[in-house]
């Protein structure tokens, strides 16, 4: 591609200095040869001016002005000092150097104004030279060149939007896929877990009879509560959290543990050190009845944990608070007062 546009700018080079030979072996024509000298030194630098910006892309709207700008002016200037009643053969040399400087600037994607700067030049040189005199002095070689340049323009941007559109598609199936490879992963990794930890214990209620002795009754409630951790509990779910709950469960503590997406919109790293933070409150704590459960996505609390005990009033049905902590998304952990946490409870 970047050899194609090499290729196109250094034709366009050629083609307009070709152009500004013309007029310099032709200014002898001329009345005076200085409108024409300075309406090739605007074309020139006009055109230098375009091919130079663009090498980098389309062509910016202050650059576009300026060509069209040209586009008004050189004709005006050139034709001021010719006979339009004569064949003035290589002296209208401005009717091809403006119809190239209009093609270039259609092709760098202004064609509004690329289109203005040859239909200016079309009025001008018919009203200069009459209608057929126009036509072989090169209109027509503008206009088809205007023409063609906004019909492959036109095709090459809307090739491109393509093209960036299956791009984007790609991008977004092979996102897709690789988000379904990672929950086929995990999901075969917790499959195996759970067979693994989970087998023994079958065994042992087949073995039984379906009658364990109280050890194992409990051994076999900490592992389901902590298969059933697996499936509720997803993101909350890391190797030292989990050996965290199971520490609570030894020592009698109802459980539960409730993931609702909170943590789906975080970074891993961010991810992770909120999870060290659940695990280093969860170490040690004693409690009657303990839920962890994310929070709500858009909100600044990433995971709450709130511990119950039994109230020591009798009249009271309700258990008290005990524990009510908040990590939040940066990580910090906000400890709410117990009276608090009574107060909104």
């Amino acid at each position: 591609m970047a050899l194609n546009r090499t290729l196109l700018i250094a034709l366009a080079v050629v083609f307009s200095a070709y152009n500004l030979v013309r007029g310099v072996i032709t200014l002898g024509q001329a009345q005076s040869p200085w409108p024409s000298v300075w309406a090739m030194a605007l074309y020139a630098t006009a055109t230098t001016i375009s091919l130079w910006l663009g090498m980098r892309g389309p062509l910016p709207i202050w650059a576009a002005v300026v060509n069209l700008s040209t586009a008004i002016v050189v004709p005006v200037l050139v034709t001021s000092q010719l006979d339009g009643g004569v064949d003035n053969g290589y002296a209208s040399w401005h009717v091809a150097s403006i119809g190239a400087l209009m093609t270039i600037t259609i092709v760098l994607r202004q064609e509004v104004f690329g289109w203005a700067g040859i239909l200016f030049l079309s009025v001008q040189t018919v009203l200069w030279t009459g209608l057929s005199t126009a036509v072989g002095v090169g209109i027509s070689g503008a206009l088809f060149w205007g023409a063609l340049a906004s019909l492959l323009t036109r095709s090459l941007v809307a090739i491109d939007r393509r093209a960036r559109e299956l791009a984007d598609a790609e991008r977004e199936a092979a996102r897709w896929q690789a988000v379904q490879w990672a929950h086929d992963a995990e999901r075969t990794a917790r499959l195996e877990r759970t067979t693994r930890e989970a087998m023994p214990v079958l065994r042992d209620v087949i073995l039984a009879g379906g009658v364990l002795p109280e050890r194992q009754r409990v051994e076999a409630g900490i592992i389901e509560s902590a298969l059933r951790d697996e499936i509720r509990g997803r993101a909350l779910i890391t190797p030292l959290v989990r050996s965290r709950l199971e520490e609570i469960r030894r020592r009698g503590t109802r459980v539960a543990v409730l993931d609702e997406g909170g943590l789906d919109e975080m970074g891993p790293r961010e991810r992770l050190l909120v999870l060290d933070r659940l695990a280093g409150e969860l170490d040690g704590l004693v409690c009657a009845s303990l839920v962890v459960r994310t929070g709500a996505t858009g909100t600044s609390t990433a995971v709450t944990v709130v511990g119950l005990d039994q109230s020591p009033d009798p009249d009271d049905p309700e258990d008290d608070v005990v524990v009510w902590v908040e990590i939040l998304r940066d990580g910090s952990v906000l400890r709410h007062p117990l009276g608090e946490a009574a107060t909104e409870r």
